[in-house]
Order: structure tokens, then sequence, then C-alpha cells
């Protein structure tokens, strides 16, 4: 049996991944990319919001510090938002930087590969903001058949 490269190795295990198999690991990642605060988060570093009710302006990405995310993340906890963070830095969703001034300054910003995320998850954002009044009737039409 041939010694595989690090690169061949990575090539065979992408042609190996199918998230309808049980075991493969690409599962994780979309239950971790289906998460709310992740949906969120890429869309304030990609500058997707909030914004002006009837307004389609999406800003460029750009850095945010931990506060001003927290600030436009209304109801995400301190706790949640932490995890968020460092769940998408280890993926590689995301950079943290580490600036030396009094206070320190932490700023969090969308890598190449989550820029690639973010325009898939924009897409969603905006499908679930432009349907929500659709879906509010029919889960008030099926709730009132189904009672």
């Amino acid at each position: 049996m041939p010694t595989l490269t690090a690169a061949q190795k990575r090539a065979q295990a992408q042609a190996d991944y199918d998230a309808f198999l049980a075991r493969c690991p690409s599962r994780q990642l979309l239950d971790r990319i289906s998460d709310k605060w992740v949906t969120l988060v890429l869309a304030a570093l990609g500058s997707d919001g909030p914004h002006a009710p009837g307004s389609n302006r999406v800003g460029e990405p750009r850095a945010m510090r931990y506060s001003e995310l927290a600030r436009r993340l209304a109801g995400v906890s301190q706790k949640m938002l932490t995890q968020t963070l460092r769940s998408l830095e280890r993926d590689g969703l995301v950079t943290r930087t580490v600036t030396a001034t009094v206070p320190v300054t932490v700023t969090y910003e969308l890598t190449d590969l989550g820029l690639s995320l973010h325009h898939v998850m924009h897409g969603i954002k905006d499908w679930a903001e432009a349907h929500m009044g659709e879906v509010l009737a029919n889960r008030e039409e099926y709730d009132t058949r189904v009672a």
C-alpha cells in the first residue's frame, strides 16, 4: 500500500464526505453553521445588518470588537457569544486579533473561508426575513386546523 501525502489524504477524505452517513464529520459542521448565533455573527461581521426596513443595503465585511458584536446581536449572552466566536475561530471562519493598547483591543474578522460561508448564509437570512409573514400565517392556519 503506497504512502499518501497529507494533501492526498485530505483529498481522499473530502471524496469520502457524505453528510447522509452517520459518522461523516461534515454533520458536525452542519450542526455548527445551522446555529442562529453563528448565522448572526457571520451576518454582523459581513456588515449585513441591522438596516432600515425595506433597505437591501449590504456593507463591506469588517473587523468588529467583541462589545460591538454584543450590541449588534440583541439577546445573545456573553457566554454564548464567546463560545460562538471561539468555535468559529477554531473552524477557521473568523480570526481574532489582539492589539496591545490600554485597554487591550480584541477584534474579530471573517477569513476568506468565513466570507464564502457568509455569502451562503446571507441568502438564507434574506429568505427568512422575506418569507416570515407567510410562515407565521401557515403556522396559524396549521394550529387552527390541528387544535
